[in-house]
């Protein structure tokens, strides 16, 4: 070790790295960067190399966001990183990348008792759960929320090392220096950040980073018009030529594949299966028999998948999950049940004995159908466990697997690999456990795969709801009261247990039971200026176990508002848009999205046979509003067209951000019009994607999208539109054929 004049190097690594002792981070954590040969780590986030490459490392799980563009983009413009030289690795597992406002909002979930002592991420319990948890989980799009100050702060501390050393040769004020495009500059004289990296190191970072003047941003274009890209995705170039490898690339010496059967949904058991059915079967490895479930290894997954179906397995069940049974008990509790109270504005119902309008919609379960299904790889040898998987809890799943193994934490190490999809269901972590156990019993490294089939059986699907919407309106549709009463499981506390507790899904449905759910009726409370709210929660047991979807309570709870009020407004004959701008007061936002929207989509009034629809929403400080064209034509009534407007705040990265709204809109459109499933017996209906009627390109409308310039934080992009959809393709088939659809999906029942 070199001691410098200025500053002392934290130590020498293997292959010849250094690292920058910490300036910007707990000393109690070790350092969670290692520096390759000719490589400088600078604090947690970033490692600059001799050949000028700047590494940036990312704590999020990259499921098709642009997470890995998104927060390098952060610490590349505050460093003044040549973006073609950016590089991006998988961050470590540790408390530095502790993502604090995800642990505040989910407080209820892993603090369920005494949550409003853990409220803000400020607080002295949420940062201790997350930082000694190493809590970094991807969800709500609350990245940039995380980390994009630490970022920032990384950036400008590497910048300004850089300069010290650049100076230090120069004979100048390092504060002189400009750092652009991968080299420190004063006046001709420049040097690159690789010339620099190493003598940087033996400086110490000022105190606190000299931030640039503007936070990262990006205009929107005006008039939606493209653009050239100034930071492109990262990710790209490997996704077009095959190179990125997500979970079922993964390839070991001597693995093996795995298939595998899940009995029947809750508690099935297994009974029997036919080994003689296989006797002399080629490629066979080793059969694992779970207590509920039965897997195969072989030298190939196909031949695995055919000794499963030829060995026939039978579970025994326990009150088997049937979609009729669940319907009666939501029917039940919306009917007969008064529920508990989530929120109230004003009086709440109070004055609203009878009232002006009362109606009934429903919602079926979702089914995640993302492109990748649940893909682990795991090696286990001589008492450790490693695991390569996709994973939005990485710790969680490194945990759970562990426990099962009955191995200490310290001795399991998950490699994570990005998601081809997830919408929330790389938030479980069966398949983790599952491979690790399978990789025990064979004694060779595995590869489980799950197939179609077995996603739609053993994941968890989001929940399904019935909805009394109620309002007490005046002739010339003023709402003076508005209440929303919603029949549906405890569905985040269940998963809460599943991700915190390691509870199985029965136990968690258990424990779960007649909680209030605020999380599971987020969004329920309307944007509008309506003097008299009340939002109540009637917790029911269905048990089917349910978890997390992209869009979440905001998928059902804005088609609820936004139908409902639709109905009003034709009801009181008051034109839709109007309708909606004049209670938005107190949201200009929100109403200016309307406006736009309008302008975007030629809004001609929602007038009968138009086709055209309205919905609006917002999900924190995230606002859309969206106009949807429907048509009818000899195949039947199709969308045709989806003009969106959004506000999101300060925008990072503007290609990043459309792509998310368009993706949401048409995730969204596809929850609006398929992706759920009956159950019977236990089992999903729903056996292929073609059972889940999802929209091919064929079916794709045109998608436009504007963005409203906003100095406001950012906000995440990516459920907007799968909140929104839904509701205006409703409403503009009412406007299309004349008739309301109150269930989701929409053509569940035809038309």
């Amino acid at each position: 070790m070199r001691l410098g004049r200025r500053g002392v190097l934290a130590g020498a690594a293997l292959g010849g790295g250094l690292l920058v002792a910490w300036s910007l981070l707990p000393r109690s954590y070790d350092s969670p960067l290692a520096p390759g040969d000719g490589e400088v780590a600078f604090d947690a986030w970033l490692k600059i190399a001799r050949d000028g490459v700047v590494t940036v490392a990312v704590p999020q799980l990259e499921m098709g966001q642009g997470v890995t563009t998104l927060l390098p983009q952060v610490v590349a413009m505050e460093l003044g990183a040549d973006w073609r030289q950016v590089a991006v690795e998988p961050a470590p597992s540790s408390g530095a990348y502790a993502n604090l406002p995800l642990a505040a909002r989910w407080a209820p979930l892993w603090r369920p008792l005494l949550p409003a002592l853990a409220d803000g991420p400020d607080d002295l319990l949420v940062r201790r759960f997350a930082e000694e948890g190493a809590f970094a989980a991807t969800a709500d799009g609350l990245s940039l929320a995380a980390y994009e100050a630490s970022c920032r702060a990384a950036g400008a501390s590497a910048r300004a090392l850089l300069a010290m050393a650049a100076a230090e040769e120069w004979g100048i004020a390092w504060e002189e220096c400009i750092a652009e495009s991968g080299f420190i500059t004063h006046g001709d004289k420049r040097l690159s950040f690789g010339e620099l990296a190493l003598a940087a190191a033996e400086f110490t970072p000022p105190d606190p980073p000299p931030l640039l003047p503007g936070a990262p941003a990006e205009a929107p274009a005006p008039g939606g018009t493209e653009s050239e890209l100034a930071f492109p995705r990262i990710d790209l170039p490997a996704k077009v030529d095959g190179s990125l490898q997500f979970a079922g690339d993964i390839r070991l010496p001597e693995m093996v594949h795995a298939a595998i059967r899940h009995g029947p949904i809750d508690e099935a058991e297994l009974t029997h299966f036919d080994v003689e059915a296989v006797a002399g079967m080629r490629d066979l490895v080793g059969i694992v028999r779970g207590k509920r479930w039965l897997v195969v290894a072989a030298n190939n997954w196909w031949a695995a998948e055919r000794a499963l179906d030829a060995m026939a397995p039978q579970f025994r069940l326990r009150g088997p999950v049937e979609s009729g049974r669940i319907g009666e008990k939501l029917d039940d509790a919306i009917r007969t049940q008064a529920g508990i109270r989530i929120a109230e504005r004003g009086s709440g119902r109070e004055g609203m004995e009878t009232p002006t309008l009362a109606l009934r919609y429903d919602v079926a379960p979702a089914l995640h159908a993302t492109l990748e299904t649940a893909s682990a790889t795991a090696r286990f040898d001589a008492g450790r466990l490693e695991l390569w998987l996709a994973s939005q809890a990485p710790e969680a799943a490194r945990r759970a697997a562990a426990r099962a193994l009955g191995i200490a934490e310290s001795e399991a190490i998950l490699y994570p690999v990005p998601a081809g999809g997830s919408f929330d269901a790389r938030l479980e972590k069966d398949h983790a456990v599952e491979a690790a156990l399978i990789a025990r019993e064979i004694g060779r490294p595995v590869q489980l795969t799950w197939s179609r089939w077995q996603e739609h059986l053993a994941g968890r699907p989001r929940t399904p709801v019935s909805a009394l919407l109620s309002a007490k309106y005046a002739v010339d549709g003023t709402i003076s009261h508005w209440r929303a009463k919603l029949a549906l499981p405890s569905t985040s506390h269940e998963f809460g247990r599943r991700l915190f507790a390691n509870a199985t899904s029965w136990s968690a449905m258990e424990d779960a039971a007649g909680r209030a759910d605020p999380l599971a009726c987020e969004g329920a409370v309307p944007p509008y200026g309506i003097p008299n709210v009340a939002l109540d929660h009637v917790p029911v047991e269905i048990g089917l176990p349910t978890g997390r979807l992209r869009g979440n309570a905001h998928g059902y709870t804005a088609f609820f508002t936004e139908c409902f009020l639709d109905e009003i407004a034709h009801r009181t004959r008051r034109e839709p848009l109007s309708f909606r701008i004049q209670m938005l007061g107190e949201d200009i936002r929100l109403a200016a999205c309307l406006q736009q929207a309008a302008r975007l989509g030629n809004w001609d009034g929602g007038v009968d046979q138009s086709g055209q629809g309205l919905a609006c929403h917002r999900i924190g400080e995230g606002r859309i509003a969206l106009v949807a064209t429907a048509v009818q034509g000899e195949g039947g009534v199709r969308v045709e067209k989806l003009s969106a407007a959004v506000d999101i705040g300060r925008i990072v990265n503007l290609d990043i951000a459309r792509q998310q709204v368009e993706g949401g809109l048409l995730y969204g459109m596809a929850l609006a019009l398929g992706s759920s499933s009956d159950y019977a017996r236990g089992l999903p209906t729903a056996t292929r994607l073609a059972d889940l009627a999802l929209p091919v390109l064929a079916d794709c409308p045109e998608v436009e999208v504007e963005f409203i310039a906003s100095d406001a934080d950012p906000a995440d992009p990516g459920e907007l539109g799968v909140a929104v959809a839904a509701p205006a393709i409703a409403n503009a088939l009412f406007s299309a054929t004349g008739l309301r659809l109150r269930r989701l999906p929409l053509l569940s029942g035809g038309l």
